[in-house]
């Protein structure tokens, strides 16, 4: 069974950095995709970037230059860090794991990031 961890988070200060983590356990295919949606409050789950097996990056354009992503193929780890933080990053983070043969798509249980002075 696929499971995802997610670590980090937090209440951070205007203009600080963080960095969550994710861990994903299970019968995990090599080819897939690993990345980070998030949801603010009174909004829709949008995902924010992702990095494939083979080290391909997506960022939104919205958070390009303060969000960046890297992976650990043999632990099945993710990073995302965060600079520069701003009230409107403050969104509940969700790691997620896409495993394209199987059409399906797993999710950790999400985790707080707020952007407060």
């Amino acid at each position: 069974q696929v499971q995802l961890v997610e670590s980090g988070g937090g209440l951070v200060q205007p203009g600080g950095s963080l960095r969550i983590s994710c861990e994903a356990t299970g019968p995990i295919p090599e080819i897939n995709h690993m990345g980070w949606y998030r949801q603010a409050p009174g909004k829709q789950r949008d995902l924010v970037i992702y990095i494939t097996n083979d080290g391909t990056i997506n960022v939104t354009n919205s958070v390009k230059g303060r969000y960046s992503i890297s992976r650990d193929n043999a632990e099945n780890t993710i990073d995302l860090q965060i600079n520069n933080l701003k009230p409107e990053d403050t969104a509940v983070y969700y790691c997620y794991l896409y495993v394209p043969t199987w059409r399906s798509t797993y999710w950790g249980q999400g985790t707080q990031v707020t952007v407060s002075s």
